[in-house]
């Protein structure tokens, strides 16, 4: 009866009306934790995000400790079984969840605020956060399962294609090293190096929370030190190193037995926070980020129909995270599709968009931006953000207002001293003709 009545309340999370600037409240706890909050008390839920820098790219030369440690936090805990963990959070209708990427590592926990329920969750989340006991047993498992993964990414062209592309764009950089690592570095690893690696990098002044929900500041400012108070204060993760522009062109190319080719092309883009985020994100909107109205689908796509698929992305981190222009296409068409990309990237970059398009775009950006606000759910991703990138409070009330300042004049600017089209990654995969 409690799951069912927490799904029907998760359920109405979505249906919710939209918070329309919320208030994001923060503070530091006193082991170093900064804390961001926003009241949200229209349904008795709570949501919970702990993040740390301590994603990938603080793998170094341990390819997958990062993702490995943060697997292995649910796998037991405080004498707990990974079995006992999860029907400790089940009893109670709590989700938890955990996930690890390039720039950080998170756990999760989704609730009911009722106290009977909140509470035992709270206690379970904590001895996972702060008492993990790396089991071998579940290491073993977890690394197999690893090492499986890595061996079918080897028949995926698209995985082949990423994999490449970053190590092409990225070069000697850490963002270079896929999350999941490389069979040599995973087979090397244990339990003394995922330990190691927790005690670095799951510290207080390492830490954001994040908290969305049915409780006042006071009872937020309660929850926040009673999940984190428990960890060491540690030390701030060392600022990653910057990343360097591409100084030429790259092209690779890998023979895969599929009817496709995956094309990828890029460069390093933006960081958050980077003050011409505004205009290269409403360009990119307008070149192929707005799906089928986008320049790239329409004239490779629609007009052509040369590729189901063809789009580009900024992928801000916390160095210049990057551009990526993709289509999938059959490889006999993998040449003109990839020269229609370029040919349609050079003509933005000399141009930038038309009056018209980036009307047309300001209105599908301010107009969609409700939506993104919708839920407690799509708000702790903001706040979660906002808080590990340091970006302004006022974030979300300033969006659309950025947004519709964008001049054809910004976006042309912007995309010609940041993008630079003669000196771009290329990665094709396929079977190549």
């Amino acid at each position: 009866m409690r799951t069912k009545l927490f799904v029907l309340f998760f359920g109405l999370l979505s249906s919710a009306a939209a918070i329309a600037g919320p208030q994001i409240q923060h503070w530091t706890t006193a082991n170093g934790a900064r804390v961001y909050f926003v009241a949200a008390p229209q349904l008795p839920i709570i949501d919970l995000r702990i993040i740390f820098d301590a994603g990938a790219a603080r793998d170094g030369k341990e390819g997958g400790v990062a993702l490995l440690t943060n697997a292995l936090l649910a796998e037991g805990a405080g004498g707990m079984s990974a079995n006992r963990i999860a029907e400790r959070f089940e009893s109670v209708g709590a989700r938890f969840s955990n996930s690890a990427h390039r720039d950080m590592a998170t756990l999760g926990l989704r609730s009911l605020s009722d106290a009977k329920y909140l509470e035992p969750a709270l206690e379970t989340l904590v001895a996972v956060l702060t008492r993990p006991d790396f089991p071998k047993a579940a290491f073993k498992r977890e690394r197999n399962r690893l090492l499986i993964g890595l061996q079918q990414r080897k028949q995926s062209p698209g995985a082949l294609a990423d994999e490449a592309f970053y190590q092409a764009v990225y070069g000697d950089h850490p963002y270079a090293g896929q999350p999941h690592g490389t069979e040599a570095s995973v087979k090397v690893l244990n339990t003394d190096r995922l330990r190691a690696f927790y005690r670095r990098y799951y510290a207080g002044h390492n830490a954001v929370v994040a908290i969305v929900g049915d409780l006042d500041r006071a009872a937020a400012e309660r929850l926040a030190e009673q999940v984190v108070g428990g960890l060491p204060a540690g030390e701030p993760a060392a600022a990653l190193p910057p990343v360097a522009d591409l100084s030429k062109a790259v092209e690779v190319k890998i023979e895969h037995p599929s009817q496709q080719t995956h094309i990828l092309m890029g460069q390093p883009g933006l960081r958050r926070g980077d003050p011409d985020y505004f205009p290269l994100y409403v360009g990119n909107h307008i070149l192929g980020g707005s799906g089928l109205v986008a320049r790239l689908s329409k004239e490779i796509r629609e007009q052509r129909g040369l590729a189901y698929s063809t789009y580009s992305y900024f992928r801000p981190m916390r160095r210049k995270g990057p551009y990526t222009l993709g289509a999938q296409t059959r490889n006999a068409s993998a040449g003109e599709t990839l020269s229609l990309m370029r040919e349609i990237l050079d003509q933005f970059v000399a141009q930038g968009p038309t009056a018209e398009e980036l009307e047309a775009s300001k209105k599908n950006i301010t107009g969609g931006f409700p939506l993104r606000i919708s839920s407690n759910k799509k708000i702790i991703d903001y706040i979660g953000m906002i808080g590990f990138y340091q970006l302004p409070l006022d974030y979300l009330d300033t969006f659309n207002a950025r947004v519709e300042a964008v001049t054809v004049a910004d976006i042309r600017d912007a995309y010609q001293r940041r993008i630079h089209p003669d000196r771009m990654a290329t990665v094709l995969v396929g079977g190549l003709e």
